[in-house]
């Protein structure tokens, strides 16, 4: 019942090319950050993440991404990215955009065992009609672009299918972790990662504070320890800020 893992590299040593990641976080905060530098360490390629953003230059997903390690992504923001937005335009990186709210959904859908489900997010648009750009041919064509999806009416309302996501790993942060996995988030870093968690065949969850089975009330658990396979002690973590604003 002892998931704690030495470090962080021990933890991610196994993920192969290829593999198929659910990463927790949302910007800059709540982000499995010393995994992915070990990951990064390791030298898996050709990766397929499924996370709210892409991370940002030199931080998070963005390592990974300016060191060309990912093949495709399924998110729902680009934001300030610059890599992200060059290598996707330029047919380097091959990009599903998901609504947001879909996007926490699919993934809580994998992690449930639901295959899929019925949404009015995208009814009228190219994410339910089909057409939205997958992966450009660099020259400022579309080379894939996605295929319609089944759409059905209820109740006068329609609505569109969209699959369940589950993924070969998944990497997580949260501020409290016992032995056993069971894990508690805090405030807004809980954020993509309780779904993505649950999402990975193999979970693995960076922590701030390890502590012993039994010190966390069983009320305050946001992942339970039935979905996370492995647990690495990583200490306090600062967070950095993506847009600072201040008064005048």
């Amino acid at each position: 019942m002892d998931k704690v893992m030495p470090t962080a590299a021990d933890a991610v040593a196994d993920i192969p090319d290829g593999a198929s990641l659910a990463v927790g976080g949302f910007g800059l905060v709540g982000v499995p950050e010393a995994l992915i530098v070990a990951l990064l360490e390791q030298g898996a390629t050709r990766l397929e993440t499924v996370s709210n953003n892409c991370g940002t230059a030199g931080s998070g997903l963005g390592l990974l991404l300016d060191a060309h390690r990912i093949r495709r992504t399924i998110g729902s923001y680009v934001g300030d990215n610059a890599e992200f937005a060059r290598q996707y335009l330029s047919g380097e990186l091959e990009v599903e955009l998901t609504p947001q709210g879909t996007l926490a959904e699919r993934l809580r859908a994998g992690g449930a065992g639901i295959p899929a489900f019925f949404t009015p997010a995208g009814v009228g648009t190219v994410v339910a009609e089909g057409g939205l750009p997958l992966r450009y041919d660099g020259a400022g064509g579309v080379a894939v672009a996605s295929a319609p999806k089944e759409t059905r009416d209820f109740d006068g309302v329609t609505y569109v299918l969209e699959r369940g996501i589950a993924t070969d790993y998944a990497l997580v942060h949260a501020w409290k972790g016992d032995r056993h996995g069971n894990l508690v988030y805090r405030r807004s870093a809980r954020n993509f990662n309780p779904v993505a968690a649950a999402a990975g065949r193999i979970t693995i969850a960076q922590v701030e504070e390890l502590v012993e089975p039994g010190e966390i009330d069983p009320d305050r658990v946001h992942t339970p320890g039935i979905d996370v396979q492995r647990v690495v002690h990583v200490g306090k973590v600062s967070v950095g800020i993506e847009k600072r604003t201040v008064r005048a």
